[in-house]
């Protein structure tokens, strides 16, 4: 009886197998190989020539981590996604707890708070690039207030706001809808049983709402993080990396070095630390689910 129950489990294995084959030679040829090429090349230098690529062991990463234009860029970076993960948690969450209520026109509000989240990220680019520049609409309603013109784009100060509210923008429909089937899975008897004790608004918000979506959170907050790590096309669009750096964010640093400059391994070294970021936030939130259970 038990070897008969071995062998059925041995064709079980083997028919899994069979069946997860095709996703997993696609994963090998578009993701593990790119993954393992990528980490290949940040050892290496040259471009892709008749010279071809050498080995040059840790000099790139020797170099990146020496190179102050690299840090400033990583201060860039961890600057700019702190700055819009927090935002793009915190409104759709209150705007998810708002909707789902009962109100007027409610599906029509969430299908234009989500209709960001499918627009074209360059055509959004430069309809804020438009809205900022010195003599755009921004600054023409400011001198209704007797505030003179900011050269929003080329100054220092104000070019990383603007790529900020940019990014909360985008990343606004897609969390709120995450924070609504995230409401729908917290069960009502909760909040009756808290009404039935007295409980207000703020009191059910803190005690049910937000505990019930505590997976949710780190969920958004990562996924978020993980966009705002990879930004690419507002950069390139509204800012090129300026004025004086301030702007430039990993990614952009990484094709502007590729692609622009022709150093593949040292692109390539930047990317692997970007690789390895990305690899953390995921483990981070693998283990939240995995203390939550």
């Amino acid at each position: 009886m038990m070897k008969k129950q071995h062998n059925w489990l041995d064709q079980d294995i083997i028919v899994a197998w069979i069946f997860l084959a095709p996703a997993l030679i696609l994963l090998g040829i578009f993701v593990f190989y790119p993954i393992l090429n990528l980490i290949y090349l940040s050892f290496t230098s040259g471009s892709f020539t008749v010279q071809g690529m050498r080995w040059v062991g840790f000099r790139n990463y020797l170099r990146l981590f020496s190179d102050p234009d690299f840090w400033q860029v990583v201060g860039n970076t961890i600057f700019f996604t702190v700055a819009t993960v927090i935002p793009s948690v915190v409104i759709p969450l209150g705007l998810a707890v708002l909707l789902n209520q009962t109100l007027p026109l409610r599906g029509l509000l969430r299908t234009a708070f989500f209709l960001p989240s499918i627009t074209s990220i360059v055509a959004v680019g430069l309809g804020f690039r438009w809205l900022f520049q010195t003599d755009g609409p921004i600054n023409y309603l400011l001198s209704f207030l007797d505030i003179d013109p900011i050269s929003w784009l080329s100054s220092t100060l104000w070019a990383m706001p603007v790529l900020i509210l940019l990014s909360t923008w985008k990343q606004l429909g897609i969390n709120l809808i995450v924070f609504l089937a995230g409401l729908q899975a917290i069960p009502l008897s909760r909040y009756e049983a808290a009404e039935l004790d007295g409980a207000d608004g703020w009191a059910k918000f803190w005690h049910i709402t937000l505990p019930g979506l505590q997976a949710t959170l780190t969920f958004a907050t990562i996924t978020t993080a993980i966009f705002t790590l990879r930004s690419f096309e507002q950069v390139y669009v509204i800012t090129g990396g300026g004025p004086l750096n301030s702007t430039n964010l990993l990614v952009y640093f990484i094709y502007r070095k590729a692609f622009a400059g022709f150093e593949f391994g040292y692109a390539a070294a930047a990317a692997t630390v970007l690789l390895g970021i990305a690899f953390l936030l995921v483990y981070w939130q693998l283990r939240s689910r995995r203390d939550e259970q």
